[in-house]
């Protein structure tokens, strides 16, 4: 089975985004960061997302994300699904915070339960096909709308959503145009796939 061993995201000043890696969320393997001065503009088509157990827990983790220099996209609340935000980081990736729960079921923690990217593409169908035809296995689909793969613990999960759909639930406009400033590392590549996304060639193992 096909899986992510890591993301590195591009930006112009790697040290600045490793500082804010480790203030806001204590972040290091599996995302890295190296320089670049590709031009982009809008939204990159892509969010990062840390799933954690409950609500203090992301209150937590978005707090220390503003104080780190992060401006919100979409303020922590409770909805349907369970309760989070949206934040832009200074170099521009927008990372959400969420859980399912909507009440603490125990003490304030720090804990990350899980890091998910979510791909914004043209044609969720026709990019399932081609992670599949990659050795990558389907955990959950719905159709034309979100299709999420397997991955072992310690993995960043990874999901497609279409492009449009992704942008709304980030709070941005779904314009945007150059680099993603993002490449994707895993024992499927390397390859770009059909919406631009840069992958690596990289062994992965699970924590």
């Amino acid at each position: 089975m096909a899986a992510v061993g890591s993301v590195t995201l591009e930006v112009a000043d790697p040290a600045a985004a490793e500082a804010f890696h480790d203030a806001a969320f204590g972040l290091g393997a599996p995302i890295r960061v190296r320089g670049t001065d590709e031009p982009t503009t809008g939204f990159r088509g892509f969010t990062l997302s840390l799933v954690v157990s409950q609500p203090s827990t992301v209150d937590s983790l978005v707090g220390t994300a503003l104080d780190a220099g992060a401006t919100v996209l979409k303020p922590v609340a409770k909805s349907f699904w369970g309760y989070g935000g949206v934040v832009r980081a200074p170099d521009g990736t927008i990372w959400k915070v969420a859980t399912s729960a909507k009440k603490d079921s125990g003490p304030a923690t720090r804990q990350i339960d899980g890091i998910a990217l979510l791909l914004g593409v043209a044609d969720v169908k026709a990019s399932k096909r081609f992670y599949v035809e990659r050795g990558f296995a389907v955990a959950k689909s719905f159709g034309s709308k979100y299709v999420e793969f397997e991955s072992r613990s310690g993995q960043v999960t990874l999901g497609l959503y279409g492009r449009r759909a992704l942008a709304k639930d980030a709070g941005v406009p779904v314009e945007g145009t150059g680099s993603n400033r993002i490449v994707v590392a895993g024992d499927a590549g390397p390859f770009t796939d059909p919406d631009g996304f840069a992958w690596e060639t990289a062994s992965v193992r699970a924590a």
